[in-house]
């Protein structure tokens, strides 16, 4: 019995510690100030206004020449000489390389030979046709005559057909042999290696260079890369939220590290028809002229391009723009009241600068800095305003205030 009124007693005293302990804690919270609904906020304000504002795509790439091809031997061979190096101006239909020609030399020599031959035996075969033809209306004669046998104009008809046929074949074979021949010459030709000829006026180089002389070369080796720089590609690639938006066409500023003072101008001229699946990009080639030859490709370059522009729009600063409950909108100053007034907004074209307002009508100042103190009525300070008259209630001197809400001429 003792023991348990022992622990009655002690479970009393520690549900009176506990109590004296809350105490002392409401106690200390009810002298912690609360948030101060009515202490004013300065913030910085600046005025809606109407203007111009635009979409700007931004996008990364590098430049590619406008064309681009490998210039390499059809046939295999020690390369005897090249007569062009990197960076060097070459014409269509220009000789960059030799190859050792000596054995294309020598077949088109026996080539040739062989043609001869096959032409003297047409020759001959034609003048046995001539002696055979003769002699086959000589023995007709006759056998009408009844002088020359039955056999004999049939020996005579025979040897007639006979040289007829091998006529047919020596002129098939001096045409053989005239194809070797022009098979030769253009193996031949193969050796002496030119730039592609095409009706292509752009500004042409020899952008790398991949053997040197004395190299022996299987066919569609490498020699020289021949590029075009009269114009160049910026390659591109856009997100499915800018896709719909890029149209070709749509003229385009480019700036490069390596002019840092300088943009270019170029022209959307392609845009593929697909998004590759892994990174949701689209290819878009952006095409430059290249007048100055001082862009080169591979060059990093930013591309800017207007997506869309709207006039006489209804524009507050971006920083304006905040979150509040999920609903996006802005802080709208009223100097009367000196509060602030938080109004739900619809919003346009946005850039770094600007946000365009579509619904509601919006005009006067909107909070760019300090709105993250500020909930839908909270009193306001705009820094730099002298205070009301105590009397009056009318503020003495709103130069800030004439200052933000004067026209702006940006």
């Amino acid at each position: 019995m003792k023991k348990f009124l022992f622990t009655i007693l002690i479970l009393a005293g520690i549900v009176f510690l506990g109590w004296q302990i809350y105490q002392k804690v409401s106690n200390s919270r009810k002298n912690v100030p609360g948030p101060a609904h009515n202490v004013s906020v300065a913030v910085e304000v600046a005025p809606v206004r109407i203007g111009t504002i635009t979409e700007i795509g931004t996008f990364t790439g590098s430049l590619y020449p406008f064309s681009e091809f490998i210039v390499a031997p059809k046939i295999s061979g020690r390369l005897e000489k090249i007569f062009v190096n990197i960076g060097d101006k070459v014409e269509s239909g220009q000789l960059v390389a030799k190859l050792d020609d000596d054995e294309y030399l020598q077949q088109v020599i026996q080539a040739k030979a062989e043609l001869e031959v096959a032409r003297a035996n047409l020759q001959e075969c034609k003048s046995n046709l001539e002696k055979a033809e003769k002699e086959y209306k000589r023995t007709f004669a006759l056998w009408e005559k009844k002088i020359a046998s039955e056999s004999q104009l049939d020996a005579a008809e025979a040897e007639f057909k006979s040289q007829q046929a091998k006529l047919k074949v020596a002129t098939a074979n001096v045409s053989q042999k005239a194809a070797a021949l022009k098979g030769a010459d253009i193996r031949l030709s193969y050796t002496q290696i030119h730039v592609t000829k095409n009706n292509n006026t752009g500004f042409r180089l020899i952008g790398e260079r991949f053997v040197d002389e004395g190299a022996m070369l299987a066919p569609n080796t490498p020699i020289v890369s021949v590029i075009d720089i009269e114009k160049l590609i910026a390659v591109i690639h856009v997100i499915e939220r800018d896709y719909s938006k890029i149209k070709v066409g749509f003229e385009a500023i480019i700036s490069t590290d390596a002019f840092p003072d300088r943009t270019f101008s170029g022209r959307v001229i392609r845009i593929a028809p697909l998004l590759k699946e892994k990174s949701r990009e689209a290819r878009v080639e952006v095409e430059i002229p290249n007048p100055e030859k001082i862009l080169k490709p591979g060059m990093f370059v930013r591309v800017e391009t207007e997506f869309d522009k709207h006039e006489k729009a209804t524009l507050i600063p971006v920083e304006a723009l905040i979150k509040r409950s999920e609903a996006q909108g802005a802080f709208l100053a009223d100097l009367q009241s000196q509060k602030a007034r938080f109004i739900p907004v619809k919003v346009g074209i946005v850039n770094t600068i600007h946000a365009e307002v579509l619904d509601p009508p919006l005009a006067g100042l909107v909070v760019t800095l300090g709105h993250h103190l500020l909930e839908d009525g909270t009193p306001i300070i705009i820094p730099g305003e002298k205070p009301a008259d105590t009397k009056t209630g009318v503020e003495k001197d709103t130069s800030p205030v004439k200052r933000l809400t004067g026209e702006d001429k940006s």
